[in-house]
């Protein structure tokens, strides 16, 4: 048996002050996107904004159903949002945040299990990192220099060709 670990290297930044403007603007951005939120069972509203390589920045923000789990996350929405109007041009960075309307907001947040697949998708068709801002509505916030990061053994069009 061999074992080994990985180790995940990312920013801790004391707020969004502390960001780079550039940054600071993105996760301004994704705040601003939690009002576009319809969250009437979870409460929970998040909001994303992409940089796309062109500069452009498109947000989206999560959809709720009464059908759990049909709802749409907001990276998902955004990425969507990217995807129609700026075909095959790469996504550079995402910021994440959140308003919980049942409780605390001082925790950086972070993508679900499917978004995170998705980014990765991402990563690999576009053969580029996506980096992540992830905040709060206030304190600290956390940036990764690459999405896949977050999901170290995603899986991969690799898996589904032969060899």
């Amino acid at each position: 048996m061999k074992q080994t670990s990985l180790q995940i290297p990312f920013q801790i930044f004391k707020d969004i002050h502390s960001l780079d403007p550039a940054d600071a603007q993105l996760l301004e951005s994704a705040k601003s996107a939690t009002r576009d939120a319809y969250a009437p069972y979870s409460k929970f509203k998040v909001g994303a904004a992409i940089r796309l390589l062109n500069g452009h920045i498109l947000s989206g923000s999560n959809q709720e159903n009464a059908s759990f789990p049909a709802g749409l996350c907001a990276e998902r929405v955004a990425l969507s949002a990217a995807s129609a109007a700026f075909p095959g041009i790469a996504v550079t960075d995402l910021a994440l945040t959140y308003v919980n309307e049942s409780g605390d907001g001082n925790r950086p947040i972070s993508p679900c299990g499917i978004c995170r697949q998705t980014l990765a998708e991402y990563e690999q068709r576009f053969g580029m990192p996506i980096r992540l801002i992830l905040g709060a509505i206030r304190g600290e916030v956390f940036v990764f220099n690459r999405a896949t990061d977050l999901l170290p053994f995603a899986f991969s069009s690799w898996e589904m060709t032969s060899h």
